[in-house]
């Protein structure tokens, strides 16, 4: 069982937060274990996380970056925290695909210009599902 640390916005806007939902599950249905499956919930808040500090928060987010062994991000809506987690597991040596919505703007040139990141550009859900089939069927 492949552990996933999936990475969407929060603070920087949640509208796509049902999509993040859907890929979670998409992933967790082929047999991954989604280490960050509350960024796919509406309400936002994992278990216990309203009464943790920022730096608790922080520090747990870290742990599961370090215990994944693949990271898919969906980076149509921007984020600072995403970037962070972008770059901290690139200098990890983590895999690193990269999904965003061609029909709503451009991916920044810093994530875009990375050759260590597999980039999924897509318009369609359709076409989000086939890139996560490909990326667990290796």
């Amino acid at each position: 069982m492949r552990k996933v640390y999936f990475a969407g916005s929060i603070r920087g806007g949640r509208q796509d937060a049902a999509l993040y939902g859907e890929m979670i599950a998409f992933l967790e249905e082929r047999g991954c274990r989604v280490l960050t499956e509350h960024v796919g919930l509406e309400s936002l808040q994992a278990e216990g996380e309203r009464t943790m500090t920022e730096e608790e928060i922080f520090q747990r987010d870290m742990a599961w970056l370090m215990e994944s062994e693949l990271v898919v991000a969906e980076c149509t809506t921007p984020s600072h925290g995403v970037g962070y987690e972008l770059g901290r597991a690139r200098d990890m040596g983590k895999e690193i695909h990269i999904f965003y919505d061609l029909s709503r703007g451009r991916l920044s040139a810093m994530l875009a210009g990375d050759s260590a990141f597999i980039l999924h550009p897509y318009t369609t859900r359709q076409e989000v599902l086939e890139g996560l089939e490909r990326i667990v069927t290796g």
